[in-house]
């Protein structure tokens, strides 16, 4: 044996110890188990699976993770039986148990996968295939198994899954490998369909050696008697009734006519020769269905089978995927023998008792053996709770029947009646959930009755079970064993339905009953003999195994390996790749001939005729993984492929991410006599009128800004008109510590003011102001200028204004020195006290009474207290009286003119486009103050001041932006190869999104550099990897520029950091200065001698950061050409070499015998240096022939990427001020799938498409058609109202792409030759834009409400309906058409048509 004997540990961990509930026997198999390989032979029912938790527990202490590499697994024979047996793992151990099967994507996981599922589990419990598959790929190693656990195992026989483990792997490294405990579970070792007693012991010996494994069992069944109930086995019979011969030979005929009748309208669809007889076998098998049901079950469940499969919600998606028009066929003939048994059977027809049945018997519309199943049933009736499973052999039989009863027997017993079909049935209309769900109500008594095929015989677990049929014989004694096994409950009885008239069947049945015991004794008798060798053949030695992993492939398995390794080789609708075998049978020669995108085109091998076809699979899988198209694992290289592009999608992004806040306004607070500054005006210019002007600012920095940061012009926009800002570098100057201290209390005072209006939050800022700290810091200074003077003697700046700094009610009067007037006669009293006149004149005060601060422009000499002032309502008052009215105060020197006084204006983003129809600035108009009420806070500032200071941030906000993206631009002219001059403006632009609403925004530049990058790194991916199909090329492609792959690399070079991605918003800007708003600044090393502040964070999606990365290309590109992109994409790690690698291929045909080369290169204006090209552009893949190698998806992959790029530089070119989302439009319309499909249809390439695609000539034609019925204007843009076959589209594409690779990758030439077969291009004035996004801009303009699309598939057509609520009115548009893109272009047309009438109404 090839496990060694293991004794019962009494040392083990308490939960290895048999469970206390366990019974006598299973124990015993337990202890079995443990000292050797075990097949537990018990009745269903007797806790089989018990044995194996146990088992299970008693290897715990060796599966604990993490410390333990070592795993057991459970296999079971069906999906269902996956959760099942595994929660009963859970329930009774503390195991880590996973679950796994097919529809889960196993097929597609990679050796790292496998790799962390087997350190998060201890038990894996799965369907056999899976582990094969793994086994044979080397995900998982057999010497890792501690257990290996086989439910249902009588099926380890011939080339079922658990055989091939054993054989392929188990067997091959007996006797010294370490090896698994193999532990079978089965309630029949044979399988079989009935055998003598000579030949039980056979069965039983393969199984025994297959599994390495001694059958254990009981010594008779009556010690299972003691724990479990066996079911009573009653024989049903009934005497057959022949079908009435004259009604049966007259359906039968007009069957036959309805067939050949349905049949010759199929051949009259000029179908692809499989795909008519795919269609045709369909037809007769559903004809034959029909014959089997009114010859076996009669007319009436004939019917019910007709009406079964010509219903729409059911119809011909049963019978697999077909084509439209067979779809309506098939279904049409349902329909016919639907309305021809109608004829047949009186309508109305319903069974109230057994009588009626009898006399319907006779008359054909039912049998004799349904009657009998109806009288078995009703002989149940009295039962309280019945549970019962019907077995049957065909899925059409369990739907009929299931008819049947839910009439007959719901009105006489109240019993509800459902069926199961196996997921695999070719008649498949229910899926696993409806299965689960159906056994749960039959569970819980909901549903008393089940009409189900095999599926349900395996591994059901229904306790309160009380009934099983087999309406249908078994054909096997194990199929016998585990439907009687159905039956849980005491007193339960197993009703087997024989024809009384044919005695093999009782005979079988007869053994069947008695095989149990016969197993059992054969067993026993057996138990001393050793486990033989498993019977192997000749071949089942060839094999091929890479030596790197262990991944293995067998004679067996190659061919299934083979066409999966097609199936993964790009395909459209018109052809699907898969290997084409041609066997010589007297030479006994096999070739494989490949898809023209597979590396190898064909395979010869000579061999024994009974294996030629696996012996050439095997040779093809050698070949394959030597080339690099199968993996070291085995698996096709697009699929390890699109897991790697996967793992890259997948790789976790924290959305919080640096903001970075230029050097260059950074300080860190001096304590030297005096601060050098480099100096910048900052003019601004109004072109409205109003009545405040604007003066120059002056800017003060410590560190000089870069040249074109120091020397900008751009435009403010206010709700008035636009201000012109100006800025330009002045010079240097130097200030004292005192008159900085001046500057910074004034610059703090005002934009404090401006931005929050609150006095508190002012005096405790500047009080702060006062105290010398140490820290980092946002400084540099803004200060008021007057428009003339010098640097040297800093004349140009207002410093009587900068002196006006907060005052103190006790010192007013001692900070004016210097009045020309003398005596009381210019003193006002104020909230302050006494104060000179001439400091109310252009001063800002603080009124306590409201809260509110004005800007004073002078006095209103013909106004004072008691002056009338007339109210809102028309009432008139003094000033006085209002004050004493309204806030309760009076007015104690009302013979003192009133001042006159100007609102504080408040700070707005005015860098925000089209602002004036967004935000207003708050009313500027004057009133009149009180001086008494008035409290001086500064003297003299003027009204014009706070107005310029109050654009100040938003001038700032943007020199912030420039000076972040001149940062951005020395990066990467430290660490690129060479210095690329690039403007700081077009990188600001690039970091720059729309969400910022300023005048321009990333989207051009973006549109740009994702061309170029395609481009480029398709050109790059075509030259490097020739032997790559354009599957293989796209993944690569997309693990380089996929938004997550370029977000990984924009990061790792920190960009996230220097985009801009919020609106600027002056609540949130930081004063200079401000020691209360300073936020913390940290540094952040850029390079080795560069660096940068971190203020704060923000929220950058992953996509955000790969907008900016393509935006960068495409400012580089545009700037400083090629080279300069190339250069910042190998900088980003993105490395691509235009010039260093050759390109070869080999082409072996005649050019002249494929295609018309001269009218081909007439109508491209190209003569080709390599006509094969030519032939390959227009080799479709259904063209498969000895002398093509290739077809066009790989110039198809490369051109759809030139032209893409060509196209896109055309449009920025052309159109230099095109807005960027009119940019995007009219790409959008320019490079789509149908502009390329009209211009191939318009200069007649259709005609030279190389390709076998009967279904591609039929859609060409039709189109054609559609095109003639339709004017030129109504097929331009997006008009067309039907889809295009998407070949067209690629031969313009892979036409590109030859002359490109013919020209010597000149993109110039490649323009010249196809741009004319485009014509005319779309032009900002012809555009239209596609509906689905016209009809979201208008929703989004309009405020209207779009709801969730509604798509549904109807014979093969895709409809949508689509919703739009506007102004109270719901429009709702449903479109029709073969693909969902198109249905959903035109419902959206549709919707836009209703609205927009709507719109004009209004």
């Amino acid at each position: 044996m090839g496990a060694m004997d293991m004794e019962l540990s009494q040392t083990e961990d308490p939960s290895s110890s048999p469970l206390p509930f366990a019974r006598s026997y299973q124990i015993e198999a337990l202890e079995k188990a443990i000292k050797q390989n075990t097949i537990v032979f018990l009745e269903t029912g007797s806790g089989k699976t018990l044995i194996a938790i146990m088992l299970l527990r008693f290897y715990a202490h060796l599966l604990k993770k993490p410390s333990s590499p070592y795993i057991a697994i459970f296999l079971v024979p069906t999906v269902v039986l996956v959760t099942q047996q595994a929660e009963s793992i859970s329930m009774h151990t503390d195991l880590k148990v996973g679950k796994y099967w097919g529809e889960m994507g196993v097929d597609f996981w990679d050796a790292a996968t496998w790799k962390e599922q087997q350190n998060k589990h201890e038990v894996l419990v799965m369907t056999p295939a899976i582990l094969l598959d793994a086994l044979r790929r080397s995900f998982i190693e057999l010497d890792k198994i501690e257990a290996l656990i086989f439910d249902e195992c009588h099926n380890a026989r011939g080339k079922h899954p658990y055989a091939c483990i054993m054989k392929e792997f188990y067997h091959r490294q007996l006797p010294n490998s370490k090896l698994p405990r193999i532990f079978g579970m089965t309630a029949s070792p044979i399988k079989a369909k009935g055998c003598s007693t000579s030949t039980y012991w056979k069965q039983i010996s393969e199984l025994e050696n297959v599994l390495n494994s001694k059958v254990h069992t009981c010594k008779s069944e009556s010690v299972l008697a003691e724990f479990i109930p066996f079911s009573t086995v009653k024989l049903k019979l009934y005497e057959e009734i022949n079908f009435p011969c004259a009604l049966y030979k007259r359906l039968e005929d007009e069957l036959r006519k309805l067939t050949i009748k349905h049949k010759s309208s199929l051949k009259k669809l000029t179908l692809a020769e499989s795909a008519e007889d795919s269609a045709l076998k369909k037809l007769e098998k559903m004809s034959n269905t029909f014959l089997f049901c009114f010859t076996e079950l009669g007319l009436w469940l004939a019917l019910k089978a007709a009406e079964f499969l010509s219903s729409v919600e059911i119809g011909i998606v049963i019978w697999g995927d077909m084509d439209t028009k067979v779809e309506t066929i098939v279904h049409g003939f349902a329909l016919d023998v639907f309305k021809l048994l109608s004829s047949y059977v009186p309508s109305g027809l319903e069974w109230s008792n057994c009588d009626n049945m009898k006399a319907d018997v006779e008359a054909g519309f039912l049998t004799a053996k349904t009657l009998c199943l109806v009288e078995s049933l009703l002989e149940y009736r009295k039962f309280v709770d019945l549970r019962c499973i019907i077995f049957v052999e065909r899925v059409i039989t369990a739907v009929v029947v299931r008819a049947l009863l839910s009439m007959v027997l719901l009105k006489l017993c109240g019993w509800n009646t459902e069926y199961i079909a196996g997921c695999n049935a070719a008649l498949q209309t229910q899926s696993r959930r409806k299965h689960n769900e159906i056994v749960e109500e039959f569970r819980k008594g909901k549903v008393n009755i089940i009409v189900a095929t095999s599926i349900l015989e395996e591994g059901l677990d229904v306790q309160s079970c009380n009934l099983v049929i087999r309406f249908d014989p078994s054909h096997t004694v194990c199929s016998f064993i585990q439907s009687r096994g159905r039956a849980r409950m005491p007193n339960s009885d197993f009703l087997i339905m024989v024809n009384s008239g044919d005695d093999s069947e009782l005979s079988r049945v007869k053994n069947y009953v008695s095989s149990g015991d016969m197993m059992r004794k054969e067993s026993l008798s057996h138990a001393s003999l050793p486990c033989g060798p498993a019977e192997f053949d000749q071949y089942d030695d060839m094999f091929y195994r890479v030596e790197s992993t262990g991944a293995l492939v067998t004679l067996s398995s190659s061919v299934s390996l083979i066409y999966f390794y097609c199936s993964r080789l790009p395909s459209d609708g018109y052809f699907k790749p898969y290997p084409r075998f041609i066997i010589d049978e007297e030479s006994e020669l096999c070739t494989i001939q490949f898809p023209n995108s597979c590396p190898i085109q064909s395979i010869v091998v000579q061999g024994s005729r009974k294996k030629l076809k696996q012996i050439a699979c095997l040779e093809a899988c050698k070949k394959l993984h030597k080339i690099g198209a199968l993996t070291d694992h085995l698996v096709p290289d697009i699929v390890a492929e699109h897991i790697l592009a996967q793992e890259i999608e997948e790789v976790p992004y924290c959305d919080e991410q640096a903001c970075y806040f230029a050097p260059e306004l950074v300080s860190f607070s001096q304590r030297n006599y005096s601060v050098e500054y480099y100096c910048y005006i900052i003019e601004m210019e109004k072109n409205f009128v109003y009545d405040i002007s604007v003066h120059d600012t002056v800017l003060l920095v410590i560190n000089e800004l870069n040249f074109d940061v120091g020397n900008i012009d751009f435009d403010l926009e206010v709700d008035r008109g636009n201000i012109a800002v100006h800025m330009r570098y002045l010079g240097r100057i130097s200030l004292t510590l005192d008159q900085i201290l001046h500057c910074r209390r004034f610059q703090v005072a005002v934009l404090s003011i401006l931005l929050d209006h609150n006095i508190e939050k002012l005096i405790k800022v500047v009080d702060k102001l006062q105290k010398d700290e140490d820290f980092t810091h946002v400084d540099y200074l803004l200060l008021p200028g007057c428009g003339h003077g010098s640097p040297e003697n800093s004349s140009f700046i207002d410093w009587n204004c900068i002196s006006s700094g907060l005052f103190q009610s006790s010192n007013v009067m001692d900070s004016h020195t210097d009045c020309i007037h003398s005596g009381d006669s210019c003193l006002v009293y104020t909230n302050n006290g006494f104060v000179c006149g001439c400091m109310l004149k252009n001063c800002l005060v603080y009124t306590p009474h409201n809260g509110y601060m004005y800007c004073i422009t002078g006095f209103l000499n013909d106004l004072n207290g008691n002056s009338h002032l007339r109210l809102k309502d028309g009432e008139v008052v003094t000033y006085k009286d209002y004050y004493k009215n309204q806030y309760g105060l009076d007015l104690q020197f009302e013979e003192q003119a009133l001042l006159c006084g100007r609102h504080i204006i408040g700070v707005q983003n005015c860098l925000q486009r089209c602002r004036q129809q967004k935000d207003k600035e708050p009313s500027a108009s004057s009133v009149e103050l009180p001086p008494e009420l008035c409290f001086v806070l500064m003297s003299p500032i003027s009204v014009n001041t706070f107005y310029t200071f109050s654009f100040v941030p938003s001038i700032m906000h943007r020199v912030e932006s420039l000076l972040l993206s001149a940062n951005l631009r020395k990066m990467l002219a430290d660490q690129c190869m060479q210095e690329v001059d690039i403007p700081v403006m077009k990188v600001l632009e690039a970091i720059t999104t729309r969400k910022c609403q300023e005048s321009f925004h990333l989207e051009s530049m973006e549109i740009l550099g994702d061309s170029f990058l395609k481009y480029a790194v398709s050109q790059q991916l075509f030259v490097n990897y020739q032997n790559n199909h354009e599957g293989l090329l796209s993944l690569k492609r997309q693990k380089i520029i996929s938004n997550a792959a370029l977000c990984k690399l924009g990061c790792k070079k920190k960009i996230p950091g220097f985009i801009r991605n919020e609106p600027f918003d002056p609540k949130e800007w930081v004063i200079p200065g401000d020691p209360c708003g300073n936020s913390v600044l940290a540094e952040e090393q850029l390079s080795a001698s560069r660096k940068i502040y971190i203020r704060g964070s923000k929220k950058i999606k992953r996509k955000r950061v790969a907008d900016v990365v393509e935006a960068l290309i495409g400012a580089f590109l545009s700037s400083g050409g090629e080279a300069a992109a190339l250069v910042l994409m190998n900088w980003l790690g993105i490395e691509v070499d235009f010039f260093n690698t050759p390109y070869q291929r080999e082409f072996p045909t005649c050019s002249t015998m494929h295609i018309n080369i001269k009218h081909l290169e007439a109508l491209l204006r190209y003569s080709f240096r390599d006509a094969t090209l030519l032939v390959e552009a227009l080799a479709h893949g259904s063209y498969v022939l000895p002398g093509i190698p290739r077809c066009y998806q790989r110039l198809e992959f490369l051109g759809d990427a030139v032209l893409d790029h060509l196209i896109t530089l055309h449009l920025y070119s052309e159109y230099p001020a095109l807005s960027p989302g009119l940019l995007t439009d009219l790409r959008s319309a320019s490079v789509n799938n149908d502009c390329y499909a009209q211009s191939a249809l318009r200069a007649g390439l259709h005609k030279h498409i190389l390709h076998c695609s009967q279904e591609l000539h039929k859609h060409l034609v039709a189109t054609l058609y559609n095109l003639d019925q339709l004017s030129s204007e109504a097929t331009y843009g997006w008009g067309f109202e039907t889809n295009f076959p998407k070949v067209l589209a690629d031969i313009i594409e892979s036409l590109a792409g030859a002359i490109f690779v013919d020209s010597g990758y000149d993109k110039e030439t490649v323009f010249k030759s196809i741009r004319p077969l485009l014509e005319p291009l779309v032009t900002p004035e012809t555009l239209k834009v596609h509906p689905v996004k016209e009809l979201h801009d208008l929703c989004q303009r309009q405020h209207f409400d779009i709801r969730k699309p509604v798509e549904s598939y109807v014979g093969g057509q895709a409809s949508i309906t689509l919703e739009v609520e506007a102004n109270g009115i719901v429009h709702s548009h449903t479109s029709t058409a073969s693909d969902k893109s198109t249905a959903k272009r035109l419902a959206c047309k549709g919707i836009l048509m209703s609205l927009k009438g709507s719109i004009l109404e209004i």
